[in-house]
């Protein structure tokens, strides 16, 4: 039994690494889940792509929804997953945090009965250099715990007309001194549905609140110059919602600035919520230029700044974005 399983092993790694030498070359890869492409999951076109590639790999995922749990791993670079219609093409699981694990870890006080907000991600981005355009990312859980539709680890991940659907924890961006940028890109949620250390730039989005809650849960580390910038964004809220935060900070030196955005009449006059006493010393909470019912600063905490017109002038994407190298995305 033994020597069976050890053939099998060995012709399963021989028959990957046959489909990836198959693949191995620039050309588009095709999924459809009605059969008409190469690839009816994601998840099998990602399998065939060859480590650390050096060139552009484009898998084109065409109209459908695909109920896959993915990750793609640290070891891919220069993949785009570009979809055909961003409404219509849906990458979709329902994880949340609750659920009970069906493998118990042991943690120094114990046993874990629940996976915890960290393994319930829809699509998880180990990898660097990756770019989704033209797709909706969704945790489509009961509103029963956290539930993470994008988790990101990898650096220089450029998101381009993507819709990001969920309830608490929507996306995580998950690795400290990582850049990502999100351009004219829907997200929504109920609390702290944008939140982690990583420094992203969101750009023209759009951010759908659907509870009394809280957008942004900011964890910079204090040697991050950047954390959140949303520039030209506009935030909009359901029917039912009636006060919602612009962040709270969920680990000292939280940063999270709102400039150039359209803020609504349901942004508190606050602004910004304490949740921890001793994080609003450090917090780096800030807007600029802001408009709308929602923009006025007069009684905004007094933990949160106003940047000057020469401020906001350094904040520029370039800027934000050299903090490694000079990494320049390509629109």
């Amino acid at each position: 039994m033994k020597r069976l399983l050890t053939i099998i092993v060995a012709m399963s790694a021989l028959l990957t690494a046959q489909a990836q030498k198959n693949y191995d070359n620039p050309d588009t890869l095709v999924v459809s889940r009605d059969g008409t492409g190469e690839f009816r999951n994601i998840g099998e076109a990602i399998e065939v792509c060859r480590a650390f590639m050096e060139y552009h790999k484009v898998i084109y995922v065409k109209k459908g929804t695909y109920k896959e749990k993915l990750v793609i791993p640290q070891w891919l670079t220069n993949i785009e997953i570009c979809g055909e219609d961003r409404d219509q093409t849906v990458i979709t699981w329902d994880d949340h945090a609750n659920i009970k694990a069906d493998i118990t870890p042991l943690t120094a006080e114990g046993p874990v009965q629940k996976i915890g907000t960290f393994r319930t991600f829809t699509l998880k981005i180990q990898g660097s250099k990756i770019t989704l355009k033209n797709i909706t990312i969704e945790n489509n859980s009961a509103r029963l715990g956290q539930a993470v539709a994008l988790h990101t680890e990898g650096d220089r991940l450029t998101f381009i007309n993507c819709r990001f659907l969920g309830h608490q924890d929507t996306i995580y961006t998950g690795n400290a001194q990582t850049r990502l940028l999100f351009q004219n890109c829907y997200i929504e949620g109920t609390t702290d549905f944008i939140f982690g250390p990583s420094t992203a730039w969101f750009e023209g989005c759009q951010i759908f609140c659907k509870a009394d809650s809280y957008i942004t849960a900011a964890s910079t580390p204090k040697e991050s110059p950047y954390g959140y910038i949303f520039n030209n964004c506009t935030i909009t809220c359901d029917q039912n919602v009636s006060k919602v935060y612009l962040g709270r900070p969920w680990r000292d030196y939280g940063y999270t600035l709102f400039m150039n955005c359209d803020l609504p009449r349901q942004i508190r006059p606050e602004g910004w919520h304490q949740w921890r006493p001793e994080a609003v010393k450090t917090a780096r909470y800030m807007e600029y230029n802001n408009r709308g019912e929602g923009a006025a600063t007069d009684q905004r905490v007094a933990w949160s700044r106003q940047l000057t017109k020469k401020e906001a002038q350094q904040i520029t994407m370039e800027r934000v974005f050299s903090i490694n190298d000079n990494w320049n995305p390509d629109l």
